[in-house]
């Protein structure tokens, strides 16, 4: 593995890590620091943000050792990603064997970054959006101006796209108050050429359970949307579930088996609400001991307080139904959305208090 491997062959790696068992996805937490202050997410004030963070070059070193196995979906996570100046060349040495996304709150997308993201080669960027009222967005993110700032970053990023392949999602949290509110998200991503993809609060983010949606059935809701929208691109199979989880958890979690975290310090765990419980490290132990400790530690893994995107949309990729949507999302180069035909204009972003500049 001397350069760059192909797209084509990514694919084919990929295809073979999920047949012959190993993991297929895992979140590269690149740093825990955040410019947000989100009152249901605690990674903020995380005493992991104060630590030295690893350098591009042991990116370059853990990416070619991840690759032994096969290719991965890596999710580079945080904490906010673009608050490290060298993220376009973490995104570079990552990409040179695995599909690397990103998430972010959008804050930091500039023309400029959007450019040299896209141009570093991204596979997906997902932008945290939560509301379709700038006001309550602003408030539960701790940040005046996010709603209209995170609006702009997928605009700049869908214009930014280089590749047929480059996706930019809306993602929102499912939270106590907004099932109401994503209908007009997803119809607001559509309308800016982007997907859109949502996912439950899991109280292990802050210990409280106060923002858990407790108000009825959401998955007929979220699946009746998803037949009005065709930029409502989570699985179908993962939305189903919605439920289920709220109503007490889904159990038989493949943490460690289909999917594992990697925190800014290289310690390697089985999800990243066990980051407290490292079971290797990235730099310093063989990609066969990694395998096997993660196995391992998923064997007593009874934990079913998440249903966070990288447990469900994996998972459900074990499915019949859900190998069918992977297709759809991974293998077939749609990096934009089918377009509705009469959606012709595009919702503008207001100003004035919470969605003005500055």
């Amino acid at each position: 593995m001397n350069g760059p491997i192909g797209t084509v062959d990514k694919k084919w790696r990929l295809f073979r890590a999920w047949t012959s068992r190993h993991p297929i996805w895992c979140a590269w937490q690149v740093t825990y620091r955040c410019n947000f202050r989100c009152r249901f997410c605690g990674y903020w004030h995380d005493p992991m943000g104060s630590q030295d963070e690893p350098p591009v070059e042991q990116y370059v070193i853990g990416a070619k050792k991840l690759a032994q196995t096969g290719t991965l979906m890596v999710s580079l996570a945080g904490g906010e990603p673009l608050l490290r100046d060298d993220l376009p060349d973490i995104i570079r040495a990552v990409g040179r064997y695995h599909f690397p996304f990103m998430t972010t709150n959008g804050w930091l997308i500039t023309e400029q970054s959007a450019r040299e993201i896209m141009a570093a080669g991204i596979w997906g960027v997902s932008v945290s959006i939560d509301y379709a009222s700038p006001q309550t967005h602003d408030e539960r993110r701790g940040m005046t101006g996010a709603w209209r700032q995170a609006w702009r970053a997928v605009e700049l990023l869908s214009a930014a796209r280089i590749h047929k392949w480059q996706r930019v999602n809306v993602i929102a949290v499912l939270l106590d108050d907004n099932i109401d509110e994503m209908a007009p998200l997803a119809q607001m991503a559509a309308e800016r050429q982007s997907y859109f993809m949502v996912q439950p609060y899991g109280f292990r983010k802050t210990g409280s359970h106060a923002y858990e949606h407790n108000d009825g059935p959401v998955s007929p809701r979220l699946m009746a949307l998803m037949r009005q929208w065709p930029n409502f691109t989570s699985s179908p199979v993962y939305i189903s579930q919605f439920d289920q989880f709220l109503r007490g958890g889904i159990p038989n979690c493949k943490a460690g088996r289909v999917f594992f975290n990697i925190d800014s310090t290289g310690d390697i765990a089985i999800c990243v609400d066990r980051r407290s419980e490292p079971v290797a490290n990235l730099y310093t132990d063989s990609m066969w001991t990694i395998r096997g400790r993660l196995r391992t530690a998923s064997r007593d893994n009874g934990c079913m307080d998440c249903w966070y995107n990288c447990r469900g949309e994996i998972e459900g990729l074990y499915s019949p139904h859900g190998f069918l949507m992977c297709l759809r999302q991974y293998i077939i180069d749609a990096g934009r959305p089918p377009r509705r035909r009469w959606l012709t204009t595009r919702r503008p972003i207001p100003t004035g208090p919470g969605g003005a500049e500055g």
